[in-house]
């Protein structure tokens, strides 16, 4: 184990011999960190918290704070953090409430970028880019391979689907259709595509891409339909693709509804 001579380790504490921890970190009680992992300077770590191995968290990290939240009495909360992920500097992530289930989860290899805010609650999957100064609101969940773009804010319980893309900027107040790109403002905001490019970069085939196409045109370009009508059509045509049927059930499932507003051509 390595750890410079003016971090502050709590006994309670429990580091795996292989960490790294830089100069003035302060890891509390309560916090267990995995083989492997590297903690900058400057870091501040509370518990309970755990991180898995072989994570590597910058300077001015905070990870495992109290959530902002009025309700919460000093309960014993979770944050929970998967295994390969990179969290850049001055990024933050909240413990959960009872109410929410006690938990915020990180999975794994996931990049969390500058300044990024994850509050409590907030489920994020795998392989996730949170960019710069992108600013999650509690009870959020992010899908595996999403990107959450620069300076975008999350509404609380906002759900954002798999490979789904939001542009930067955005303000986010309904939930994010899998494998969609979007940007605007509440309202506003605007689904401008597939996210092929996505899509294709991480193996999915040619085939299941055009059935997703051929889904997001009912869904999503049919004016003459209406919401239930186009779900029943898309599920007749496409149903039993694994990737529409995804698409189907986050929509039907959905208690805030979703973006639908497509980029005019």
């Amino acid at each position: 184990m390595t750890i410079h001579s003016t971090a502050v380790i709590s006994p309670e504490a429990e580091l795996h011999p292989s960490v790294t921890v830089g100069p003035f970190s302060v890891i509390n009680a309560g916090v267990r960190i995995g083989a492997g992992s590297t903690v900058a300077s400057h870091v501040i770590l509370s518990g309970p918290t755990t991180i898995g191995e072989n994570n590597r968290i910058d300077s001015f990290v905070a990870l495992g704070g109290t959530p902002q939240d009025l309700g919460y009495k000093e309960e014993a909360t979770e944050l929970i953090i998967g295994n390969d992920n990179l969290i850049r500097e001055y990024a933050s992530i909240h413990r959960g409430t009872i109410k929410g289930g006690g938990k915020t989860i990180l999975g794994d290899n996931n990049m969390i970028m500058a300044y990024a805010h994850i509050g409590h609650d907030c489920i994020i999957g795998n392989h996730v880019i949170i960019v710069n100064a992108a600013q999650l609101s509690g009870h959020t969940e992010v899908g595996d391979h999403a990107t959450v773009g620069g300076l975008t804010g999350t509404h609380q319980f906002s759900r954002v689907g798999t490979f789904a893309f939001i542009g930067g900027g955005s303000a986010v107040n309904k939930d994010v259709p899998p494998f969609a790109m979007v940007t605007g403002n509440r309202s506003q905001m605007r689904i401008s595509g597939l996210n092929k490019i996505g899509l294709r970069r991480n193996g999915v085939s040619r085939e299941t891409i055009s059935k997703i196409d051929a889904a997001f045109r009912i869904l999503f370009h049919s004016p003459e339909l209406l919401h239930n009508e186009a779900i029943e059509k898309a599920k007749l045509e496409l149903g039993g693709c694994e990737a529409v049927d995804e698409l189907l059930s986050f929509i039907k499932n959905s208690k805030r509804g979703v973006v639908k507003r497509t980029k005019k051509k």
